[in-house]
């Protein structure tokens, strides 16, 4: 090393150190390894990089699986809305049939729902003196005859009393036997069905049952 420059310090270096008696040498790399160290650290360090490759690959697995989660829960919400919306739709149809098929029904057989409404009561009126029966004018001509002959067969012959009422509208008929009464009306009826069914469904809201997921193998729960 070159002598240092007149008015210089001389720059420290990190080499032997005498302290006392005790003299003390720098740690120096070792640059030669025999063939079973070799092999142990070549061991080592494919240890080290195994590990290293596992952490990263269950990194990497967790981060995958959390947007598997996010995916299949967007998707989930998304088919719970598209079913609430099919069971709307299906439900709005079913009634739409219903309106129809009971129009129908009631205007070729008008004598069928009070008959039916006659035996339903036919408990609470025998001990009557009088069953009073109103009904439209345009069914009044199918339905005496139809009511007369079943209160017979019941043994309240003689004690119903049909009669029509214009402010009725076709099918809708009332009871009346002094300690009750009853009415009907279709178009009131399809209402009550239709409001029930509606708040059915707003409180179901997307809290339904979820459909079952489909898969090549078969249907899954």
């Amino acid at each position: 090393m070159a002598a240092p420059a007149p008015g210089l310090s001389r720059p420290f270096t990190f080499d032997t150190v005498f302290e006392g008696e005790r003299v003390i040498e720098p740690a120096r790399a070792k640059t030669t390894y025999t063939a079973a160290e070799f092999e142990r650290a070549a061991v080592d360090a494919e240890a080290r990089g195994r590990a290293l490759a596992l952490a990263e690959a269950s990194a990497l697995q967790a981060m995958a699986l959390d947007r598997i989660g996010d995916a299949v829960s967007g998707a989930l919400g998304a088919l719970a809305r598209v079913a609430h919306d099919h069971r709307t739709a299906s439900a709005e149809l079913a009634l739409a049939c219903a309106r129809s098929v009971a129009g129908s029904a009631l205007e070729r057989f008008p004598e069928a729902a009070v008959a039916a409404a006659f035996q339903s009561l036919a408990r609470e009126v025998e001990a009557q003196p009088r069953l009073t029966v109103k009904v439209a004018t345009a069914d009044l001509e199918r339905t005496r005859p139809t009511l007369e002959a079943l209160a017979a067969r019941m043994g309240h012959e003689g004690r119903i009393v049909v009669s029509a009422d214009t402010n009725l509208a076709p099918a809708a008929f009332s009871f009346d036997w002094g300690d009750g009464r009853c009415t009907f009306d279709p178009a009131s009826a399809i209402a009550r069905v239709e409001s029930a069914l509606r708040e059915a469904l707003a409180v179901e809201g997307l809290h339904a049952e979820p459909p079952p997921l489909f898969s090549s193998t078969g249907v899954h729960p």
